[in-house]
């Protein structure tokens, strides 16, 4: 880590200031902006609008590893990030640069002329004017949350729209109820473009559909209009037109495949061959989402070159569920002591996370991050003694592992992406890029 302030600290600074709220869902803020701008967002190359509430990256990651295999300029937009704030801008395959980035920013600033403005809003508008100022022949856009009121949902004539898997997450944004959350991600819904689904809970998939029918879109929804699945070893697509036998995804995790799938079906619809679907299968990374660490100074202080460490930022209970048939998966194949390293911040439901691990054996270790939204680790411990867990606090992941006892072992470091920046940070070898 380094304290050289970069070209886009300041604006980042000064932009972060201009509305109190860090979430106020509204599109005014950000079309006013963008009007001033000369709307970027009508400048941009085919866009694929992505939201849900888990697999998203995941499913960005696959699809933008295919679409490259097949020699495409490919932008992308997510959110958040883990290491550096550039990692959020991806165009034609780079990473933004720390230069660019500061320019574009300050444009957004002066376009904005001191207004109300959100974070993410500013942010949305910079990488608008980047991707639109970039030639490219496809532009992957990740809602930052909900759907229909976020910053992304500007775009009107998106190429493809892509729902991953919904659950229950920022409720106080979205609603309590599951059709309420669905229908706040439908509203990335436009006429005239289609829409494909992952597997959803009856709820959600009512919802979606409803949202599809009063717009006449074309919704296809995995294990109705498309399936994938393994099969002694491999990966096997099926739509209505094509029965692919594909290689696993290199991403690790039985939901992969889900995520496989919807990606497979976004791939095809916006015309990637088999080839460079499998090649992207083979080749998509996400950093930070079930990571084997194998380099840096946590996983030198393992004492034993058998042990392992792993990492993953999923937050919820529905990324717990799926954090836990892994970690089920890897303990059946090779048994080892476990550790499990965790951190949350207070927008989470810490005793629904930690209910997706009760009955594991393992010690779980609650340590503090870089965030002001962290739950104290003593409140976490307590969350998870209410599941029955074997919880203690630490004072960080390196405390933890350097108090290990000797033999191989297997060490999870989990919850919030903070916490996956904060273990990614410690070295350059780890960094997304």
């Amino acid at each position: 880590m380094t304290d050289r302030l970069l070209p886009f600290d300041a604006p980042l600074e000064r932009l972060k200031a201009l509305h109190p709220k860090r979430i106020d869902l509204n599109l005014d803020r950000i079309l006013r902006v963008c009007e001033a701008l000369d709307r970027p967002q009508d400048k941009l190359p085919p866009v694929v609008h992505v939201a849900g509430t888990n697999g998203k990256g995941s499913t960005l990651a696959l699809l933008r590893a295919m679409a490259e295999a097949q020699g495409l300029r490919v932008h992308v937009y997510t959110s958040p990030h883990l290491v550096r704030f550039a990692e959020r801008i991806r165009l034609a395959g780079k990473l933004i640069t720390d230069g660019y980035l500061g320019e574009v920013l300050n444009r957004v600033e002066g376009a904005n002329a001191g207004e109300p403005l959100t974070f993410f809003e500013s942010t949305t508008a910079a990488a608008f004017l980047a991707f639109a100022e970039t030639p490219a022949d496809l532009l992957l856009l990740e809602t930052g949350l909900g759907g229909l009121h976020d910053a992304t949902n500007i775009v009107i004539h998106p190429k493809l729209t892509v729902i991953t898997p919904i659950d229950y997450d920022h409720q106080a944004f979205l609603g309590n109820e599951l059709s309420q959350i669905a229908r706040e991600k439908a509203g990335i819904f436009k006429r005239g473009t289609p829409a494909i689904s992952a597997r959803q809970a009856d709820e959600a998939r009512a919802a979606l559909e409803r949202q599809a029918l009063k717009l006449g879109v074309q919704l296809d929804i995995m294990g109705e209009g498309f399936d994938a699945n393994t099969e002694n070893g491999r990966l096997v697509f099926q739509d209505e037109d094509a029965l692919l036998d594909l290689s696993l995804p290199r991403l690790p995790g039985e939901h992969q495949v889900g995520n496989a799938g919807v990606a497979i079906k976004a791939a095809r619809m916006i015309g990637l061959t088999p080839e460079a679907i499998d090649k992207g299968l083979q080749t998509a990374v996400w950093p930070g989402r079930l990571q084997a660490i194998k380099a840096g100074p946590l996983h030198a202080a393992l004492k034993d070159s058998a042990s392992e460490l792993w990492l993953d930022g999923g937050h919820n209970p529905h990324a717990a569920a799926a954090l836990r048939l892994f970690i089920d998966s890897l303990q059946a194949r090779d048994a080892k002591p476990l550790t499990v390293i965790c951190g949350l911040i207070n927008t989470k439901d810490s005793a629904e996370f930690f209910a997706a691990f009760e009955g594991l054996d393992a010690h779980f270790h609650c340590v503090p991050f870089s965030s002001d939204a962290m739950v104290p680790p003593d409140e976490l411990v307590a969350a998870a003694k209410t599941k029955g867990l074997d919880a203690v606090t630490a004072s960080s992941p390196s405390d933890v592992i350097a108090h290990l006892p000797s033999g191989p072992q297997r060490v999870l470091i989990c919850g919030s992406l903070y916490l996956a920046g904060d273990v990614l940070a410690l070295s350059e070898e780890t960094w997304p890029t």
